[in-house]
């Protein structure tokens, strides 16, 4: 499952859209009187449209600006998310041919520090239950660990992703025969 943001999830319905309706993109900015690179742009993740230009996409598509916004309304987000590894969402960038993206985790964050760490944990290690002012995402490069976050406990493998509230207690060890190393990335509110 992939938590996606605004930027994404308008874009992605812009182009679902376009193609359920069998318009090319130059067809629709020459209907919306926008350029193609704008509407490429805004289709392949890398600017969000204003409002008058959503609005005339929208009437280019023949579909109401709610209807192209609806994905951005989700559920709050869970505790936490995990991703297995082959379970990220393919992403298809027109933009970028030649470049395959896999889309893990993409979220909503302002006025946010970033802090990134490699983590090795070697076997037999636990460590206790803290809280931290930051969201956490954990992707884990090699061999296992075992997270605990609030009352859930979840095994990681090579390849799979945690993204969770740190401020939620979480705990870390391995049970595991081999060191885990892991890549963590740590989003702090300025």
């Amino acid at each position: 499952m992939v938590k996606s943001d605004a930027l994404s999830r308008i874009g992605r319905k812009i182009k679902e859209v376009r193609k359920d309706k069998r318009l090319s993109l130059k067809e629709v900015a020459e209907a919306s009187k926008v350029t193609a690179g704008l509407l490429s742009k805004i289709e392949n993740f890398r600017t969000i449209p204003s409002l008058p230009v959503l609005h005339s996409i929208a009437n280019a598509l023949d579909v109401s600006m709610a209807e192209l916004v609806e994905p951005v309304h989700q559920d709050p987000m869970p505790p936490y998310l995990l991703i297995r590894q082959g379970e990220g969402e393919t992403e298809d960038r027109e933009d970028s041919e030649g470049l395959s993206y896999e889309s893990l985790i993409s979220t909503d964050f302002t006025n946010m520090n970033v802090r990134v760490n490699i983590v090795s944990i070697q076997p037999g290690v636990f460590r206790p239950p803290l809280a931290t002012d930051a969201m956490e995402l954990i992707h884990v490069l090699a061999g296992k660990v075992r997270y605990g976050v609030g009352d859930k406990t979840v095994d990681l493998q090579e390849g799979d992703t945690l993204f969770f509230n740190g401020r939620i207690a979480h705990s870390v060890e391995n049970p595991f025969p081999t060191p885990g190393r892991l890549f963590k990335v740590y989003f702090l509110e300025n």
